[in-house]
């Protein structure tokens, strides 16, 4: 799929995995028969793409030759002649076009089941054109809500001459579905083979029902699409393990390497723990899947960096070249490829390296602020100060980047389509898995130990399917009224923006990641005044959703940590960034906790119920010493209080502000982390966790004294007074 230069896919549509697939004939050998396409004869397959590729390059090339060609022009000259060649015969105009209820669609012709909407090179098949027939709305548009609306046609062509696509149904999906074919690149360019794959896909017989009683579904492009779903799902299910062993290789490699005797002595005195270690090893991984998507989608790079810069990048330092490299040899004992991908790591968490088009992103290649530093640690940021040999990187960039499937085949992992859904599918088989060093042979191991991390942390990976019916009754209407009840698009647009979605159990971030691309979606039409907002313009709206209206927080830190990861994904614009997400995804836990009216009103009586351990008779004693201490309270302290949280809040959403500047990121960042450090906040998350841990006190005679009313109110008064050291000490354990 990486290979091809003139076809596209969007939106979902077929996984990119298929196209490959039928490229090789790797698909069912009675879909690929000359009689499955009508062919008379003794012709073969690629005999009659050949005669097609040849008749239709003298249209083309007549074609041409128009300067400026009508839409009339266009059908007779190229795109009827085209439509002919692909099967469809001489396909009969619509001169009222279709109609579904009272709503009319302009399309042009229709083939059975299958509309198609054939239009000129002028005319914008994303926007509207006023005033051209059948192109008043965006063509796109206009051709993707009739097939969502209607029960009887699956599949759709839309052409202006330079382009033709394949629509599908998109109900499900968040947006446009397509299968585009770059028609001048292939004629122009003489891209005969991807020509060809057009010819496979775009023919007639690959939508037409297979039998009388069937429906649209019922198809061999249908057919297609879910055995490389199918297909798909094996393979994701191998890139888990794949996962796994490259941990494990990254982790065994660094341990071996005479040169990280400073490792091996953190861990064994303790200073780094198996599960610090883990997590180092985790955020390389992160790090490197982020590569291989942000290159294979063509936005690591800045956009614009000279091609010198370019080409030496994709040359010696790209993952590319890795994974190529990883497929053919098994690597020594030398260092040098993890010093070239050590360079680019850094540089990506640094300044950037414009000699090699590298950008400073910042955010997850910037040393992890949670992490304490070990004695003789060479770089702040633990893994890119040890070193690794070419045979261990090569293993894991091996395990990570290809995978066998049916037959024995080796293929390499399609990192371009890889989304949330995919990160939190592994995220899922890393959750019962424990990490264990034995520095006695040097290895570094992940042992599965049933339910540990889910059962412990509560963690369970949300279905896709589920997340779409839960965006579809909880945030479509918000999204409906935020834009119906503004006065105008700014309006709205900051409506949109005013929205706040958390998803309070985020786990790898497929909810948000979903729930943001729907807020994109709506905002991108807002702003494109089109029902169907092309993909770079909800793209673009990604980026702003994700820095002004999402928010997680996990009770896990690797899958809060891999929720940035997803989020960072979907918003990535080469060139920019990666946007502050320390702030907005959280570790923590979100089941217990307070709220700045629940402080005022101070510690309920019910907090010092007791439960299992607790002694009943003292339980009963500090509930009555709390309400006494609550009937005599003074309300002026709970004003101070919401005051202050208001305060809080307000400096908050100061430093949260997006940016696309770098420099302006880290100032934020280091603003966030002063801030997070500052006495009003420090006295403001203790005088809450007071209020939480009184629910958990220890109620028994001997315990330290619980937070009731007065201690709650001497807390938040003064933390640092001796008296207090014993509850503030006893508050920070619960918490």
């Amino acid at each position: 799929m990486s290979g091809l230069q003139a076809v596209r896919v969007i939106g979902g549509i077929v996984p990119p995995s298929m196209l490959a697939r039928v490229q090789g004939g790797e698909v069912a050998a009675e879909s690929l028969t000359p009689a499955s396409y009508r062919l008379a004869g003794n012709e073969t397959l690629r005999d009659a793409a050949a005669r097609a590729w040849a008749y239709l390059q003298g249209a083309w090339a007549a074609f041409r030759d128009i300067e400026t060609p009508t839409i009339a022009q266009t059908r007779e000259r190229w795109l009827l002649p085209l439509v002919r060649e692909l099967g469809y015969g001489n396909v009969p105009a619509l001169p009222h076009g279709l109609s579904i209820d009272e709503t009319h669609y302009p399309i042009s012709h229709r083939y059975e089941e299958i509309p198609i909407h054939l239009l000129a090179p002028a005319i914008h098949l994303d926007r509207r054109n006023p005033g051209v027939a059948g192109a008043a709305r965006a063509p796109q548009a206009m051709l993707q809500e009739f097939l969502n609306r209607s029960d009887e046609h699956l599949w759709a062509l839309l052409s202006n001459g330079t382009r033709l696509r394949m629509l599908r149904d998109s109900t499900a999906l968040a947006g446009s579905a397509y299968l585009e074919f770059d028609l001048e690149g292939i004629f122009d360019g003489e891209l005969y083979s991807e020509f060809l794959l057009m010819f496979l896909l775009a023919h007639s017989t690959r939508t037409e029902k297979r039998g009388e009683d069937a429906g649209p579904a019922d198809c061999w492009l249908e057919a297609w699409r879910n055995d490389a779903v199918d297909t798909g799902t094996r393979a994701l299910d191998k890139l888990r393990i794949g996962v796994e062993r490259a941990i494990t290789d990254l982790g065994d490699g660094f341990l071996h390497h005479p040169s990280n005797g400073w490792l091996v002595e953190a861990l064994r005195t303790g200073q780094l723990s198996d599960r610090d270690y883990l997590r180092a090893l985790l955020r390389l991984i992160y790090r490197l899947l982020f590569c291989f998507v942000a290159e294979d989608r063509g936005a690591l790079l800045d956009p614009h960096a000279s091609p010198e810069a370019k080409d030496r990048y994709a040359t010696y330092f790209s993952t590319a070249r890795l994974r190529r490299v990883s497929r053919i040899r098994a690597g020594g004992p030398h260092p040098d490829l993890w010093e070239a991908q050590r360079l680019v790591l850094a540089a990506l968490g640094g300044q950037g390296l414009p000699q090699i088009g590298i950008p400073p992103l910042g955010g997850l290649f910037d040393p992890d602020p949670r992490a304490t530093p070990v004695e003789h640690q060479p770089e702040p940021d633990l893994l890119l100060g040890a070193d690794l040999s070419n045979h261990a990187l090569l293993a894991a960039i091996r395990a990570l980047a290809w995978v066998q499937v049916a037959g024995g085949r080796t293929q390499p992992v399609d990192y371009r389509n890889l989304g949330a859904e995919e990160l939190g599918s592994v995220y899922e088989s890393l959750l019962e898995l424990i990490p264990r060093v034995d520095l006695t042979d040097m290895t570094f191991r992940l042992e599965t130990v049933a339910g540990h991390d889910r059962k412990t942390t509560g963690s369970y990976y949300t279905p896709p399917a589920l997340v779409s019916a839960l965006l579809d009754t909880a945030l479509d209407p918000l999204l409906d009224e935020a834009v119906k009840n503004a006065d105008n698009p700014e309006h709205a647009e900051q409506r949109l923006l005013g929205l706040t979605v958390c998803d309070p159990a985020s786990g790898s971030g497929g909810f948000l990641v979903a729930a943001a691309r729907r807020i994109a979606r709506r905002l991108a039409q807002v702003r494109s005044g089109e029902d169907e907002p092309t993909p770079e313009q909800v793209h673009h709206a990604l980026r702003d959703v994700v820095g002004t209206c999402i928010y997680g927080v996990d009770i896990n830190d690797l899958a809060a940590e891999l929720a940035k990861v997803s989020l960072w994904l979907e918003a990535l614009e080469p060139g920019k960034p990666l946007g502050f997400l320390d702030a907005r995804i959280r570790v923590g836990n979100s089941l217990i906790g307070t709220t700045p009216v629940l402080l005022t009103e101070g510690v309920p009586d019910a907090a010092f119920k007791e439960i299992s351990g607790d002694d009943k008779k003292y339980a009963a004693a500090v509930r009555k010493q709390n309400k006494i201490e609550r009937s005599g309270q003074s309300s002026l302290f709970a004003s101070d209080g919401t005051l202050s949280t208001t305060t809080l809040a307000a400096a908050r959403r100061q430093i949260l502000q997006t940016t696309d500047d770098i420099t302006t990121t880290r100032e934020r960042a280091a603003q966030w982390e002063e801030f997070e450090e500052s006495d009003a906040v420090r006295t403001s998350r203790l005088h809450a966790d007071a209020w939480t841990a009184a629910f958990v006190w220890p109620l028994e005679p001997g315990a330290t004294t619980p937070v009731t009313q007065e201690v709650l109110l001497s807390i938040a008064a003064n933390p640092d007074n001796p008296a207090l050291a014993d509850m503030v000490a006893e508050v920070q354990r619960l918490a």
